[in-house]
């Protein structure tokens, strides 16, 4: 069995001033978006629509409020909603952790809705340029889940070649590493089917429903190996939190894509 690194989490210790690993792979993250942004703008149909660097550069700035908002808003509501509701001053005090994916997504929609309205485009027009441009940063997050040692996986067979022993969790059972799991197929995967996907042209949406049932699918698999947070454990059916809110957001992909698909 392999034992988890245990990475020091600070990457950079400047004075008092400390940056951590986290951090630094959400600057990659955004590094990743600009630059994949930016080539999607080059090319049709976003050239002829008038897209520039400069609208990169703001649906970024609209994209980051958008996660942190929504991120924290839907854990709120998706996994602590009694805890919150007895100690609303601690909703705001997000360096203590907490962040949901799915609330973070709907975050980023209603984002790029007002950035649509604001610049007079279509908001399916905006979610297909920065649909591809979003697996990479995922997968630059669960570079950083795993170097800080979270969301380890369930109990693994201790002969598979990979699984791993996280000392944080308490146990020295055996662990799939999941975030790595995520790094691979929500991350690398989906971005690679996504870009090449996305490089012929397609009917308006196709490529945000694609995006919704690819990162939908990959992260419903990907949660059978990921350890349930502990003060929910397994729902319904014996599925997870983040696998039921995954089969919405599958179903809307893909109605989002036929929809699409039948359009004049």
């Amino acid at each position: 069995m392999l034992i988890h690194p245990q990475f020091d989490p600070v990457a950079i210790q400047l004075g008092p001033i400390a940056i951590h690993w986290y951090g630094l792979t959400y600057l990659v993250a955004f590094g990743l978006f600009l630059w994949l942004a930016s080539l999607r703008v080059a090319h049709s149909p976003f050239r002829e629509n008038g897209w520039t660097r400069r609208d990169v550069e703001d649906l970024l700035f609209y994209g980051v409020v958008g996660v942190i908002i929504g991120g924290r808003i839907g854990y709120v509501l998706f996994y602590k909603p009694g805890y919150y509701a007895a100690n609303p001053l601690e909703i705001i005090q997000v360096w203590k952790g907490g962040m949901a994916f799915h609330g973070g997504l709907l975050g980023v929609l209603v984002a790029m809705a007002v950035f649509a309205k604001r610049r007079g485009r279509r908001w399916l027009e905006v979610t297909d340029l920065i649909a591809p441009c979003v697996p990479t940063g995922l997968a630059s997050g669960r570079l950083g889940n795993f170097t800080n040692g979270e969301l380890w996986g369930r109990a693994a067979d201790p002969s598979l070649p990979w699984a791993m022993v996280y000392p944080q969790s308490g146990s020295d059972v055996a662990r799939h590493p999941s975030p790595l799991y995520q790094f691979a197929l929500e991350g690398l995967l989906l971005f690679v089917l996504l870009w090449l996907y996305a490089r012929k042209p397609r009917k308006v949406g196709q490529v945000s429903g694609a995006f919704l049932v690819g990162y939908g699918a990959f992260r419903f698999i990907a949660e059978y190996f990921r350890e349930p947070d502990r003060f929910l454990g397994l729902l319904a059916l014996d599925l997870s939190m983040g696998q039921w809110l995954c089969v919405p957001m599958v179903l809307v992909g893909i109605a989002m894509w036929v929809r699409a698909s039948r359009a004049a």
